[in-house]
């Protein structure tokens, strides 16, 4: 089966890799600021469904099966909706916040199956609960200065250089890194595909990633 990852997310595709699945990635080119929700967790399952249903459409028609997987992570931190920040300042502001309290990381998951039995779809969005170490104003800069931090929902990783600041986590850890596979293998059981069944060889040149796009 041919899986596609729609996502422009490295370090989703080394959670699919380290688990034994080897996809390919679409960028779905939707436009995420365009869309609203009445929640955090509403908001990344619209967008799953958009950048899935996006990629889906654009694939030419096949005889061999495929899979789309679309994902979209947000973290919802006091009361607030909070993807990749603007810019420095904003990133800074925002873990001066969160240092040594809690958010909860929302990542919605939309799963296409296409094949001799027609199209299907499943989705749902898995939540983790996420606490921040009580870091410095000094590295909190530091870590701003990387860069890293505008990359990503949240303005963090636990799988990267934010990984040290995370004090712990409270549900799937790979759903903070942006795809949860449990959830994923629900998804894919409820359109009748096997987890097992997707596990192929690993390429040797394969090289980790450590960075995660929301």
């Amino acid at each position: 089966m041919r899986v596609v990852l729609a996502s422009a997310s490295p370090a989703r595709l080394e959670v699919l890799r380290r688990a034994g699945v080897v996809a390919e990635a679409i960028v779905s080119g939707v436009d995420e600021d365009a869309v609203s929700a009445e929640s955090a967790a509403a908001l990344t399952l619209t967008l799953a469904r958009l950048k899935a249903g996006t990629v889906a459409d654009e694939l030419a028609p096949s005889d061999e099966p495929v899979l789309v997987i679309g994902c979209d992570s947000l973290l919802e931190f006091d009361g607030q909706t909070a993807g990749k920040p603007a810019d420095a300042s904003t990133a800074v502001h925002r873990w001066r916040a969160m240092r040594g309290h809690s958010g909860v990381l929302h990542t919605g998951h939309r799963v296409i199956v296409a094949d001799a039995e027609g199209a299907r779809a499943a989705e749902g969005v898995a939540s983790t609960i996420v606490h921040f170490a009580d870091i410095s104003d000094t590295e909190i800069d530091a870590y701003v200065a990387t860069g890293e931090p505008l990359w990503v929902a949240g303005a963090f990783t636990v799988d990267g250089l934010g990984g040290p600041f995370v004090a712990g986590i409270e549900g799937d850890h790979h759903n903070v890194v942006g795809l949860s596979l449990p959830l994923l293998r629900t998804l894919l059981l409820e359109l009748g595909v096997d987890w097992t069944s997707l596990w192929q060889p690993t390429p040797a040149d394969a090289t980790p990633v450590t960075d995660r796009v929301g």
